[in-house]
């Protein structure tokens, strides 16, 4: 199968392009399940706004660094690397995938539509994978984007425990995530729960982790930031959830 031809089985599926909904799913779809765990960042101050305000993502300097939320400039520029505990789609299992998405959900929340965001999938990652992982991913993020678009398959590393959290796409030349734990009353690390994450019906807690560094090193939109948002996540979803 073609990478063209797997590209419009994600346009299908994410609703890749301007303004179309990313809530779509096939007319039949058979029983699956997902649970994986996230190492997300993003260039807001800790803990993310976004998570408690629809409205504007934190203010930040023209310079791209912050100066507190009365920035001149309001945006989330994140990094999501997935890896994917448990999981299947009918039979195809999705036990141990990878991906990657990196974006910005621009100035405004309150109306659902973000400006750009792009899916990276671990190498190889087969044709019936990527196809189940679009549709989970239409549940997770039932939302519109400007531009939804799937780069080349990448190499993901992906280390995670309770003090520090890493992952690296393409050794970090495209992009890279390092969280460090939040000190606590304790060794654990510091969890926020009954919190929902976008459209997944559980999640385990934000394993609360500043990033030492969030960058997406690809394109023209490449940005670096450092002493901002950063946690870990286990999040699950499936077929009952959403019937």
């Amino acid at each position: 199968m073609s990478r063209v031809f797997l590209f419009f089985i994600m346009i299908g599926l994410l609703g890749l392009g301007a303004g179309t909904a990313l809530s779509q799913k096939p007319a039949e779809s058979p029983e699956w399940s997902f649970n994986a765990t996230v190492i997300e960042a993003c260039s807001c101050p800790m803990f993310c706004q976004c998570y408690f305000n629809n409205a504007k993502p934190a203010g930040h300097g023209t310079g791209g660094e912050h100066e507190g939320h009365g920035g001149s400039d309001h945006f989330c520029r994140f990094n999501l690397a997935f890896q994917v505990n448990k999981g299947h789609h009918g039979d195809t299992s999705l036990d141990n995938v990878k991906f990657w998405i990196g974006g910005d959900l621009g100035d405004e929340l309150s109306t659902g539509n973000f400006d750009w965001a792009v899916l990276t999938f671990e190498k190889p990652t087969t044709p019936e994978q990527r196809e189940a992982i679009g549709m989970v991913l239409g549940h997770l993020f039932p939302v519109t984007w400007d531009s939804f678009t799937m780069a080349e398959d990448g190499d993901i590393s992906w280390e995670a425990d309770k003090d520090k959290a890493e992952a690296k796409l393409n050794g970090g030349k495209t992009a890279e995530v390092v969280l460090k734990r939040f000190p606590g009353m304790s060794e654990d690390p510091v969890v926020i729960e009954n919190l929902k994450w976008w459209g997944a019906a559980r999640n385990d807690g934000f394993v609360l982790m500043p990033n030492e560094i969030e960058a997406w090193h690809a394109g023209d939109k490449a940005f670096e930031f450092g002493g901002g948002n950063g946690f870990m996540i286990t999040i699950d979803i499936n077929s009952k959830d959403v019937s």
